[in-house]
């Protein structure tokens, strides 16, 4: 995405600045547009319906990306004290933006995708509040934020969960409107590999070489050791790539979605053991890296592998 010129507003032209070191959008959205259009398809094929049209996968797109942002919004505002202590060049602390600015934008975000929601089925409503009330604990770390900070693993697990209810919401745009309550048999699988992909994406991006560790920033290298920490991740990997060996089971197409699936899977692995010889800058960032792939594949192997098989069958 290109900058934003000279002559734009000073609000944007700081919102842009922000969203380029906390969320960039171009990477993003690639992620998130592979990640919805999966669900939606992959929704459909587990019920045996064609697929959804245009403003599902486009309402769905909206409401992963506007999630997306208000996580963003919600660990600025939960993490305020600790960046100001001890990450002072993050954008809020050093005073690009405000936290109400941030979280303006997250709330604004919310009140469109709450009219789309309801003019699209007003069922969905519903589900987004649920989605909403996990976010809004999460926020207040479920009012137990000494407890859990203290239990690493606790934690990982309560925030994670967003996950699959992000996907439940994401689904529901096309099972909702189309069988009422009826979700598709095998969803449940999709959701834990949501919540699993999660992991990876989180426990990838606090594995961190020596060099990156710093005070008051908990990762998992720092908590668990480097060994550990990278096993901790290949274990992940490892239970949601049987997961989508079931998601492809369940819509008898377990060969297209596992090869993509296995070599996401394989390069992952490779950068773990990369890691694990040589713990640089460098291979921190390809675990990093490895883990937007894994995610990347998986997704597209659950929910386009599928129909290409179908398109040279």
């Amino acid at each position: 995405m290109n900058a934003l010129t000279a002559d734009a507003p000073p609000l944007l032209r700081r919102l842009w600045a922000y969203q380029a070191e906390r969320i960039p959008l171009a990477r993003t959205a690639v992620l998130i547009a592979v990640f919805s259009a999966a669900s939606v398809t992959l929704s459909a094929l587990l019920a045996g319906r064609e697929l959804a049209g245009v403003w599902t996968y486009l309402l769905a797109f909206f409401a992963a990306l506007t999630f997306m942002i208000q996580l963003r919004a919600a660990d600025e505002v939960k993490d305020a004290d600790d960046d100001r202590r001890y990450r002072p060049e993050r954008p809020v602390p050093r005073g690009l933006v405000t936290l109400r600015e941030v979280v303006g934008v997250a709330v604004g975000l919310g009140i469109v995708l709450l009219a789309l929601t309801g003019l699209f089925d007003l069922r969905l409503v519903l589900v987004l509040a649920l989605v909403w009330l996990w976010l809004g604990l999460m926020s207040a770390e479920f009012f137990v934020a000494e407890w859990l900070r203290a239990r690493p693993f606790l934690y990982l697990v309560s925030h994670m969960l967003i996950m699959p209810l992000i996907d439940l919401f994401v689904t529901a745009t096309e099972w909702l409107p189309r069988a009422g309550w009826s979700a598709p048999h095998g969803l449940w699988l999709f959701l834990v590999l949501s919540f699993l992909n999660g992991c990876v994406l989180e426990i990838g991006r606090k594995i961190w070489a020596p060099e990156s560790e710093r005070a008051g920033v908990e990762t998992y290298t720092s908590l668990l050791g480097i060994p550990r920490a990278v096993l901790a991740w290949i274990a992940c990997l490892l239970v949601a790539f049987g997961f989508i060996l079931a998601v492809g089971a369940r819509i008898d197409a377990m060969l297209a979605v596992a090869i993509p699936a296995a070599l996401a899977l394989v390069f992952a692995i490779a950068m773990a053991v990369r890691f694990l010889r040589s713990p640089t800058l460098s291979a921190q960032k390809m675990i990093d890296t490895a883990a937007g792939v894994w995610v990347l594949f998986s997704y597209g192997a659950v929910g386009f592998a599928p129909l290409v098989l179908r398109a040279f069958a």
